[in-house]
């Protein structure tokens, strides 16, 4: 049964670097159809699809943070890694990780794929 658990600062100053990480368990970040991803949800608004690292290492990102976002991994702590460069309050939110299901997959991502979730965490960003 896979497991995902992120953890992090909750609180980020402007302009510095939003750092998360996601551990797995009962996964794996390398093989079978599954790539992980990460979910952000602000206060009062729906989720958002922030981007993705595939089985081979392959990144892709929301193309409203592909300038200022990275995804990593570290396969043998098996985890994944957010970080998202010069914050604003406006990325205050529950930042979330999840493993997305990839068969199927013809060219585009879906939260509909996210079958499973990390409890998912609170990061403010003020000063």
């Amino acid at each position: 049964q896979v497991h995902l658990q992120e953890s992090g600062p909750d609180l980020v100053k402007p302009s510095q670097t939003l750092s998360l990480v996601c551990s797995v368990s009962g996964g794996s970040l390398t093989t079978g159809y599954y790539a992980w991803s990460w979910v952000r949800q602000p206060p009062g608004k729906g989720l958002e699809w922030l981007g993705i690292i595939h089985n081979n290492g392959t990144t892709f990102y929301s193309p409203s943070f592909k300038s200022r976002a990275s995804i990593s991994r570290d396969t043998f702590k098996s985890q994944f890694s957010l970080k998202i460069y010069s914050v604003t309050p406006e990325d205050t939110a529950v930042y979330y990780c999840a493993r997305e299901r990839m068969d199927g997959y013809s060219g585009s991502y879906y939260l509909a794929d996210l079958d499973s979730w990390g409890a998912g965490t609170q990061v403010t960003v003020s000063s």
